[in-house]
């Protein structure tokens, strides 16, 4: 006799903002990776555009920038038969898990976050959902009870605070909530912005010349962007950690993420010549990396019905999972539950 047994794969929880523009950072650091692992991992891909309104927008943009993210993540290899893709304000378990986390989150775990303290400097007015914003990224993942979240550095903290608002409401309320740890990719990472590579490539700054290759990017914008990358005044084209060789170690380790090839091989290619060669055969391996991509998204940006059936499934699914735990939550902090028995 055969006992089949089913293994339960980690529950994967990740969300990106509809706001910026996803660039080559973006997609090896975190998408590519996504792709390639999505028959080990059960996951939920959201997009986050309650996190959006936090900053003033505008309406019809923000709709469409939505609906850019979800066709960038299905042009990248997302595939809504084996991931959950989804947009946040199509659940509403979001919004009240959130209410119910505030209430047993400190106001001062909330001040003491980087991200907020960055953000709100020398603004006159912060609005609240700007403090607020780590008590709904809690609730984002602590419905799936993800067990992990793919996080860059700077995102760390706000998973600890969600471990932190998750052991608290356990203490008062018994075991409800799983302590998602964070998962900081290896590779890609912290792919550095080509005009300045002292910085993380970020999704807020891609629109700044220079700054990022973006996903959407014509061959010939590519190929300007990357000719005009901040290097340094020497000519050794080798992988380095010093500082000053940050530009061109960079711009090798996009190669090397993108061709796979080794790094003793890789330099030997580019022993003799210089940066200008770096350059130009880097923006070709990007071109080509980057052309199905935009041919695929272009096809699905075409068919907004479509990619909003897309949508409507992957919110269904979500919603499967979600709304019985808000329930759950619910019954635990004693409101009534419809059909509650308890």
């Amino acid at each position: 006799m055969t006992i089949e047994v089913t293994v339960r794969r980690p529950r994967v929880f990740s969300g990106v903002q509809p706001s910026g523009t996803l660039h080559l950072g973006n997609y090896l650091g975190a998408l590519r990776r996504w792709v390639e692992l999505q028959d080990e991992k059960e996951n939920y891909f959201c997009i986050v555009d309650m996190h959006a309104i936090t900053m003033r927008q505008d309406p019809i943009e923000l709709r469409r920038s939505t609906r850019e993210v979800a066709a960038l993540y299905l042009a990248c290899g997302l595939d809504p038969q084996r991931s959950t893709i989804f947009v946040q304000s199509q659940v509403r378990a979001h919004a009240e898990g959130c209410w119910i986390l505030n209430c047993v989150t400190p106001l001062g775990w909330l001040e003491r976050m980087t991200q907020f303290k960055t953000k709100a400097k020398h603004r006159e007015s912060v609005v609240l959902g700007l403090l607020d914003y780590p008590v709904l990224q809690a609730a984002d993942i602590l419905l799936y009870d993800a067990e992990e979240v793919p996080v860059g550095e700077d995102q760390k903290q706000h998973i600890e605070l969600t471990r932190n608002i998750a052991q608290r409401f356990n203490h008062r309320f018994g075991d409800t909530f799983t302590l998602p740890q964070a998962v900081i990719p290896a590779s890609g990472a912290r792919i550095r912005a080509l005009n300045d590579p002292m910085k993380k490539m970020s999704k807020s700054e891609a629109h700044v010349r220079g700054h990022a290759v973006q996903l959407l990017d014509t061959p010939d914008v590519i190929r300007a962007v990357i000719r005009r990358a901040v290097t340094d005044s020497g000519r050794e084209i080798q992988f380095s950690d010093a500082q000053e060789k940050a530009g061109v170690n960079n711009l090798l380790e996009i190669y090397e993420l993108l061709t796979a090839q080794r790094r003793d091989v890789i330099e030997e290619h580019f022993a003799g010549k210089g940066y200008g060669m770096l350059k130009k055969d880097l923006a070709e391996v990007v071109v080509e990396a980057l052309r199905p991509i935009r041919k695929h998204y272009d096809a699905l940006i075409a068919d907004s019905a479509e990619l909003d059936s897309i949508l409507a499934a992957g919110a269904d699914r979500a919603r499967a999972v979600a709304e019985p735990k808000i329930e759950e939550i619910k019954r635990k902090v004693g409101f009534i539950v419809p059909q509650d028995t308890t």
